[in-house]
């Protein structure tokens, strides 16, 4: 069944069922009509010949019985007349009537019925209609001259009657058989006719529809798309045409709006790129190649560029060919480049073009003439825009495209959306990379001095202790202070003074032999470390030292020449120590002697002084330890301001110990808290105390909480201060870790756990002098960082030196780009507020904000300091 309905809902089969259908009921229809108008006709031909037969036997009855006939006579001409139309449709019966019975007497005749005796009666002449059958019966009057022979008649009586029955079902049965005949014969021949009819209309159809389905199958792109045609597809019918012009119009229109499936599979591809991890970064050469094999697979695109700028001298090109060129295309594409840079307003007029370097996506051996060859007009038509027109965070990239998209708009549109974006990645990732490589270089590099900071020194002093053990070798430590420096800040300014330490650091460096280290501690304290060196040429070095930095005088702000002097302590591995910290501490004490002394002096121990340093570190443990029990642990507040509104928004929790008559900052006994364990119990009961204050003031901001990574070994940390949160009614939200920067996690996936967990517990995340270690990206793309604190060195110089506000402008896009909140740290004056607020920082916190004290600051309307 469902095979033909299928096949009725085809052309052919609508066609043929149609014609047979039509064909049928106009054949019924007509045949109908044909019947009952012939058995109409028959039915009147057998009235007229039923009248004629028994006109005519009443007319020879009537002759013969003129002439007299005798019984016998008359029964002969019954049976003659009978047998007449024995096989024929006709049958004729005589009825006697009464008068002529009783004159007579009776014969032998069929039995009258009531139709008989109604035309007995007088009823006159009668035709009747059965089923099968149709009867005339004919009545026989008497006239004149029968009335001799019949005396007891008179005219108009009926002496008889005539019954000529006709059988309708002979005639009926041979028309039936003859329809149905007719009908067979007419239902095959119309069975042929509409199977070629609609033969021929299928074909026709059919092959103008395979016409058009081979010239579909042809079409694989868009552009084959828009080459194809079919205003000559002739489907014969006029309706067909008639809809498949309109086709074509809709096809004409989608020609206008279609895309390559390959530019959307691209843009979604493209969609993966954006994932920048550590490795990209690294590689982002072999990254941009890859990206231009890609861009290849949709438009034949050959070149994509990289433009950097380096520091303030000029401008680095990396060009990228897809495939070999020859040189001189190489020399005419650096002509292009450098005529739009000139041309350009967003970049700075004189200033050259360092380098170009190129690089080939798909290398190839290739003979210099079997290289592609572009002439400069070419080079010129075939590039999209070669620079963005606004440069991206540190640099700008641009690329060369085949001019045969402007050819088609929607194409053009689609294609320069995704070189746009394509653009902005690359530019982003050439910005990480360069930034990337400037925060390893600051993670271990003191960012004003250039010298290493205080974390590659604590490192180089572990690894130089164990070298020198393992070699049975003594070496130096010097520690380093100049003298009153603290005068110069204030007198002439931080600027002037870290002109100061810089030139400083260049003594420094010229004192000593290449392979010896030397760092900046923090502030005017400066370390040397000297392998292989004994007492008296360390001593030798510090005194080299002295002399030099006798003779450096630097010009102030006020035209006067400023001197300074240094305070060295010298401390002899293994003699004084053979601990790293304790080693430290002898070099540091011997400092604080020089100092002492009357400055400018070098300080070695001897063996009593030994005695007397680790007594002063025992006494240090044991004011720690006191400190502890007796809860002399405070908290000190330093407000932190939205720079946006001006209001103090958060508080920075800092750790003091009251001593009764002064008050002790965490840098003279965090070490020593840490060495011996108990730094987690200080920050617990620190804690507390915070947020008891907070609940008492009814503090509702934000509070920073410093975070030593030994918190990370105690299981119960993170629930006690969630445990501590809700007695005092506090929201974990509004408080914020700090983990700093430049502390050694030597266990990531440890921290890594720690901070998910922080987070889980509602409370917030945030990187401490961001830019000092080595783990800045790290940092950025493994932990859900809330807020980044930017080393507050590079806010505090980056106004007197490129390089810092360089690296303070990359640490906040990036942070921005990441959506991470912004501190600045080391606010010390207007000029650096205004700096911070111009480059978007969210934050800002320093003693030009407000000092550290014991009470929480109520929110101000400005950033002035408390």
């Amino acid at each position: 069944m469902s095979r033909i309905i299928y096949f009725v809902k085809t052309l052919p089969g609508f066609v043929f069922s149609a014609i047979m259908a039509v064909t049928l009921a106009v054949f019924l229809g007509v045949t109908l009509a044909v019947s009952l108008l012939y058995e109409s006709v028959i039915d009147r031909q057998a009235q007229q010949t039923s009248e004629a037969i028994a006109n005519h036997t009443f007319n020879s009855m009537f002759m013969i019985m003129s002439q007299g006939w005798s019984r016998a006579e008359m029964e002969a001409f019954v049976e003659a007349t009978q047998s007449a139309y024995a096989n024929s449709p006709f049958e004729i019966a005589l009825y006697r009537g009464d008068k002529v019975t009783r004159l007579y007497g009776e014969v032998a005749q069929r039995q009258s019925d009531q139709a008989v005796d109604r035309t007995f009666a007088g009823a006159g002449m009668q035709v009747l209609e059965e089923a099968a059958h149709i009867r005339r019966l004919y009545p026989v009057e008497a006239r004149q001259e029968c009335l001799s022979c019949h005396a007891n008649a008179g005219p108009g009586d009926v002496l008889g009657v005539i019954e000529l029955q006709q059988d309708k079902q002979v005639i009926s049965s041979e028309l039936r058989r003859d329809y149905v005949i007719l009908f067979l014969l007419f239902g095959v021949f119309t069975f042929f006719v509409a199977t070629l009819i609609s033969a021929f209309a299928s074909r026709r159809i059919n092959d103008s529809v395979a016409q058009f389905g081979s010239r579909l199958r042809s079409v694989n792109t868009v552009t084959d798309f828009k080459q194809l045609d079919i205003s000559d597809v002739d489907l014969y019918f006029q309706e067909f045409n008639n809809t498949f012009s309109q086709i074509n119009v809709l096809m004409e229109r989608l020609k206008g709006v279609a895309v390559d499936k390959d530019i959307l599979e691209f843009e979604i591809r493209l969609l993966s790129k954006f994932i920048i991890t550590s490795e990209v970064v690294k590689d982002w050469r072999d990254f941009i190649k890859d990206l231009l094999v890609d861009i290849n697979t949709i438009i034949k695109a050959h070149t994509l560029v990289t433009i950097f700028q380096v520091e303030e001298e000029g401008y680095e090109l990396e060009v990228f060919w897809h495939h070999e060129v020859c040189e001189t295309t190489k020399q005419q594409f650096e002509a292009v480049v450098t005529r739009q840079l000139g041309s350009n307003t967003h970049y700075h007029s004189g200033v050259p073009i360092l380098n170009i370097i190129h690089h080939v996506a798909c290398p190839e051996e290739l003979e210099e003439h079997e290289k592609l060859s572009l002439s400069s007009h070419d080079i010129e038509l075939q590039t999209k825009s070669l620079l963005l027109e606004t440069p991206k965070i540190g640099g700008v990239v641009g690329i060369g495209v085949q001019s045969e998209m402007a050819r088609d708009p929607i194409r053009h549109i689609v294609i320069d959306s995704i070189l746009t974006t394509l653009l902005n990645l690359v530019g982003s990732v050439k910005a990480i990379y360069k930034y990337t490589k400037d925060l390893e270089y600051y993670a271990t590099r003191d960012p004003l001095t250039a010298l290493h900071n205080q974390r590659m020194f604590r490192e180089l002093l572990g690894y130089e202790v164990g070298r020198a053990s393992r070699h049975e070798e003594e070496f130096s430590l010097i520690m380093l202070d100049l003298d009153n420096f603290k005068n110069v800040n204030d007198r002439y300014g931080h600027a002037f003074g870290d002109q100061f330490l810089h030139a400083f650091a260049k003594v420094l460096e010229n004192a000593v032999r290449p392979g010896d280290f030397v760092a900046r501690y923090g502030g005017d304290e400066f370390t040397i470390i000297l392998p292989e060196t004994g007492e008296e040429q360390a001593h030798s070095v510090a005194q080299r030292i002295a002399t030099l930095l006798q003779k450096l005088a630097l010009t102030a702000p006020d035209g006067s020449n400023v001197r300074a002097t240094t305070s060295i302590g010298i401390a002899i591995y293994p003699r004084h120590a053979d601990d790293p910290r304790d080693l430290f501490v002898v070099a540091d004490n011997m400092m604080y002697k020089a100092k002492r002394k009357g400055k400018n002096q070098i300080a070695i121990p001897d063996e009593h002084e030994m005695a007397e340093v680790f007594k002063a570190v025992g006494e240090k443990n044991l004011m720690v330890l006191d400190a502890l029990e007796q809860q002399r642990i405070v908290p000190y507040f330093q407000p932190i301001i939205a720079l946006e509104s001006g209001d103090i928004a958060i508080h920075e929790l800092l750790m003091r110990i009251d001593m009764g008559d002064r008050i002790v900052p965490a840098g003279e006994f965090i070490d020593i808290a840490e060495s011996i364990g108990v730094v987690h119990k200080m920050d617990y009961l620190l804690i507390e105390k915070a947020f008891q204050q907070m609940h008492e003031q009814q503090y509702k901001g934000m509070l920073f909480v410093n975070l030593s990574p030994k918190s990370l070994i105690i299981g119960e940390f993170i629930s006690r201060v969630r445990q501590l949160a809700m007695e005092y009614e506090i929201e974990p939200k509004r408080i914020v870790f700090e983990l700093t920067e430049r502390e050694t996690v030597s266990n990531m996936a440890l921290l890594e756990r720690f901070v998910q967990d922080l987070k889980l517990e509602g409370f917030n995340f945030a990187i401490d002098d961001f830019g000092s270690g080595f783990s800045s990206f790290h940092y950025i793309k493994h932990f859900p960082i809330d807020v980044i604190k930017i080393e507050g060195e590079f806010i505090r110089n980056m106004l007197v030196d490129d390089k810092d506000m360089a690296f303070v402008k990359s640490i906040v896009t990036l942070a921005h780009n990441l959506g991470i909140q912004t501190v600045a740290e080391f606010v010390e004056d207007q000029a650096v507020m205004d700096a911070i607020r111009a480059l978007g920082i969210d934050y800002g916190q320093g003693y030009f904000i407000g000092r550290p004290s014991p009470q929480l600051a109520l929110p101000v309307g400005s950033g002035g300091s408390e």
